[in-house]
């Protein structure tokens, strides 16, 4: 795992994304973490935190968007990142995502498949992908409903606007505020009393309100709605804008 660090402190596993500046994710960041989350399955560890550095991550890197136009391929990524997120959230026991800078696109789809979520005060999140002429594709459509509401979720894909801490907290998107130089210890502390607990008993209540979720038929529409846009004239408008740093001039097509 070269672009995560993964330890056990204590009885609490710790996973940190390591790939500055931002942790955009790509293929080896994701297969990375799909590797540091089944380190955190081991039983002798009772609570998970997953953190960045200066941010959490940024979305997926685009470069990698890009190349997908190139290609016959349809882009794996974000099918590979959904799975990555369905695993830590049903890791069976409790789960802190510690938010730093930003958390955008799979950024916070994978924030969302933690118990909690902890933002520092200066923290940025949101669902961008809707200006690159794609939508979510790791979940972002499902949990992000499941969290703030049908209305409000609605609005947050549909302009793709970044949301601070405090719009987080107001909107059930975020549990809890600190500044940036306490949130990890926070949530290292708050993982620290769920470690203390009745793990069984906690994981029961977790598996027992994940089944009546009823996520997983609208992550498999989400994934397919997601590859289906790759042929979209807009999808490939918006990601060459972005890569260009320019507007995007959307046709509809």
């Amino acid at each position: 795992m070269s672009l995560v660090q993964f330890t056990a402190e204590g009885n609490i596993g710790v996973i940190r994304l390591d790939r500055p500046p931002v942790n955009a994710l790509n293929r080896e960041l994701v297969s990375d973490i799909a590797d540091a989350v089944g380190e955190a399955g081991h039983p002798s560890l009772r609570a998970v935190v997953i953190t960045g550095g200066d941010h959490f991550a940024a979305g997926a890197d685009i470069k990698e968007f890009g190349a997908v136009f190139e290609s016959d391929d349809e882009d794996e990524l974000a099918a590979d990142l959904g799975l990555v997120v369905s695993r830590l959230e049903r890791l069976d026991k409790p789960t802190i995502a510690a938010v730093t800078g930003f958390a955008l696109g799979g950024g916070l789809e994978l924030a969302m498949g933690a118990d909690f979520r902890y933002l520092a005060e200066d923290a940025k999140v949101g669902q961008p992908e809707i200006k690159l002429g794609i939508i979510p594709g790791a979940g972002g459509t499902q949990r992000l409903v499941r969290l703030v509401g049908w209305q409000r979720a609605k609005e947050l894909v549909f302009s793709g606007r970044m949301v601070d801490a405090a719009e987080a907290l107001s909107l059930g998107l975020a549990d809890k505020v600190l500044p940036a130089g306490e949130v990890l210890e926070a949530a290292m502390a708050e993982a620290g009393q769920w470690a203390a607990g009745p793990t069984r008993a906690l994981g029961a209540a977790k598996r027992a309100m994940l089944a009546g979720f009823g996520v997983e038929e609208g992550l498999d529409a989400e994934l397919a709605e997601f590859k289906a846009l790759f042929d979209s004239n807009d999808a490939l408008e918006g990601v060459q804008a972005f890569i260009e740093k320019r507007e995007a001039d959307f046709s509809g097509a």
